[in-house]
């Protein structure tokens, strides 16, 4: 069988929990267990020597098909774009903050109010993606991303027009369901291309958007805000998304593993980029031809489907995927309290005006790039760690099955140590703004929070991905979901909480709530296996019971 039919497969699986979980770097559980035995006959892979060790039998070494034909050098190309495309959705909702205070005066509401267009912002970004991943699994990402980028230029050119209350909150929904399905799409790309023990070198990569995102819209907000009239927020982010998006649209090569396979495959017209064609010609005049029948099998399910969100639904009802979730969904729910409340904190607090509410967030931004350039580096070593302890080799750039590897132990206990040190930080950074201590104690507090809180997000989702191999686009939109949702109910929750209790006991609530949650994922890291067997059993009983109807009215 071709990988490019078995990923199909995996994709189509119930339950989504995959017994084949990616692995690569240096080591193979002996003796390796690939899930094909094609040699390998295309030297453009990975550009890399990817040579599978037997062992130490004295038996000579073959090369076997890698996962992806797309080369490294264009895999990080691939999974940048796709990463600053991802770029608008914190971009958007994070340029608002600044200006929070200014708009409220504009439209003569109140600052609650204003607040809230934040909360249906959220409540959006956490919905769309579960529609957005399910129409990307099977017509493509690219058609995916043509989809959220049109409604997400139409919205901002609403928002750039409007001047009620009604329209802004409206629009914010519009805006927020066409960007926010970037993130989803973005980690597809990922999940289309990268195997396990590679993806904490391209945290990085993949991380660059979301990174930009709190580093640079509040002081571009800020600057807009403070200089021009606020609509000039939403006109700036129409100009900004027209000129990216034609260059994206004209040459991101379609990945998805239903259409092209290992990337082998040529896509069909909808999907087609100029780098497809061009790089498919090459490969025409190198004597690299696609295997014909895998590209007729593959068509068979290539067909519009309206979007359905059970696939994301169905992994939000696996009992260790939620708990990684919410885990991961308080986290975030305290950045989110933290981003949403510091406009009027430091505005109330400190006297800031837009520009210096804006310049306050880019402790967050720094912390972030420095989690995901140090991260990476320490889930690659622990995961190589764990194989070596297994007596385990780890074959380059093959997805094997690794049905008794602890997946879930490597990757939380990286995670779970820095989500505990977040819930501290946030309490620290509650007292210090809430006492109007010197300004280096809250700013200090949100650099680590910027740390902590995007380098445990990282994690956790490259553990969701880990998971759910052949849905990555649909984990990433429950993980979305559940992080997004939380959020907006913390972002409306913490300025009243704040008023109430006073700064402190508001973000020590959450940190408190957050905190007691996060030992949950000690039974993940412990049962992992077994859960994961446990739903394998139940997928296949299932399987044969639908064989068993199938041939009955057969």
């Amino acid at each position: 069988m071709s990988e490019g039919r078995h990923e199909d497969e995996s994709q189509t699986r119930p339950s989504g929990i995959s017994t084949d979980v990616e692995v690569g770097a240096a080591h193979a559980i002996q003796p390796p267990r690939l899930e094909n035995g094609e040699k390998r006959t295309d030297t453009e892979a990975d550009g890399q020597n990817d040579q599978v060790e037997l062992g130490s039998s004295g038996r000579n070494t073959t090369q076997e098909k890698p996962y992806s034909v797309f080369s490294t050098n264009e895999k990080r190309i691939i999974i940048l774009a796709g990463s600053l495309a991802g770029f608008f959705s914190p971009l958007t909702s994070s340029i608002y903050f600044p200006a929070l205070g200014t708009i409220a005066k504009a439209l003569h509401v109140s600052n609650s109010d204003v607040n809230l267009t934040v909360t249906t912002y959220l409540i959006l970004q956490g919905l769309a993606p579960m529609v957005i991943a399910g129409f990307a699994d099977n017509m493509g990402r690219r058609p995916a991303y043509m989809l959220c980028f049109t409604i997400y230029i139409c919205a901002n050119l609403g928002l750039g027009l409007q001047n009620s209350y009604a329209a802004l909150l409206g629009l914010r929904c519009l805006q927020s369901a066409g960007s926010s399905g970037t993130i989803a799409l973005a980690n597809g790309l990922v999940g289309d291309t990268i195997t396990s023990e590679q993806r904490g070198a391209y945290i990085a990569f993949a991380s660059l958007g979301g990174l930009l995102g709190p580093t640079l819209s509040p002081i571009i907000g800020g600057l807009i805000s403070q200089n021009l009239e606020w609509h000039w927020l939403f006109w700036f982010l129409l100009i900004f998304s027209g000129v990216f998006t034609v260059p994206l649209f004209l040459f991101l090569p379609e990945t998805c593993r239903k259409i092209v396979g290992d990337g082998s495959i040529p896509p069909p017209p909808l999907n087609t980029s100029l780098t497809d064609v061009i790089r498919h010609k090459r490969r025409a005049k190198r004597g690299l031809v696609f295997d014909a029948a895998e590209q007729a099998e593959l068509r068979k399910n290539y067909r519009f489907r309206f979007p359905n969100p059970l696939a994301t639904l169905w992994i939000l009802f696996d009992p260790a995927s939620l708990v990684i979730l919410v885990a991961t969904g308080l986290n975030l729910a305290c950045f989110y309290a933290i981003s949403t409340g510091a406009s009027a904190a430091f505005r109330d607090e400190y006297g800031f005006n837009d520009i210096q509410i804006g310049l306050v967030f880019i402790p967050i931004g720094v912390g972030g790039i420095l989690a995901a350039f140090t991260t990476g580096k320490l889930v690659d070593w622990n995961y190589q760690r764990h194989a070596q302890r297994l007596g385990i080799t780890v074959v380059k750039g093959v997805r094997q099955d690794l049905t008794d590897f602890p997946i879930e132990t490597a990757r939380i206990q990286v995670a779970l140590p820095i989500l505990l040190a977040n819930g501290v930080f946030v309490i620290a950074y509650g007292w210090t703004v809430g006492h109007k201590i010197s300004l280096a104690g809250p700013i200090i507090f949100l650099f680590f929070l910027g740390y902590c809180s995007i380098a445990s997000y990282q994690v956790m989702n490259v553990l969701m991905t880990d998971l759910w191999p052949g849905q990555a686009a649909a984990a990433t939109a429950a993980n979305n979901f559940i992080r997004c949702e939380l959020g907006a109910a913390a972002s409306a929750a913490i300025g009243p909480m704040s008023k109430a209790f006073g700064q402190g006991w508001a973000y020590t609530f959450w940190a408190l709530i957050y905190m007691a949650f996060a030992p949950a994922l000690l039974i993940i890291s412990r049962r992992g296996i077994q859960m994961r067997s446990a739903k394998k059993a139940r997928e296949d009983k299932r399987s044969a019971r639908r064989k068993e109807k199938m041939n009955r009215k057969g």
